[in-house]
């Protein structure tokens, strides 16, 4: 995985970019959790929110690891 991705001549962390991407997929899962009803079981949204978000970001720096192989 490169350290750097070269925007337009600026460089950017790959990290940032990755935490981006999860961002979307994060607000996308919280909107179909929201729309399912998942949050009424639930005990604290906003630590429910966080895992999520560090768990999808996890999930897509293996899955960069990954296909970068």
């Amino acid at each position: 995985m490169p350290g750097e991705i070269d925007l337009y001549g600026v460089f950017v962390p790959s990290l940032l970019v990755l935490m981006l991407i999860a961002h979307a997929l994060t607000v996308l899962l919280r909107h179909a959790f929201e729309r399912c009803g998942l949050y009424r079981v639930v005990w604290h949204r906003a630590l429910f929110n966080a895992a999520l978000y560090v768990i999808v970001l996890g999930a897509t720096v293996m899955l960069t690891r990954v296909l970068m192989t």
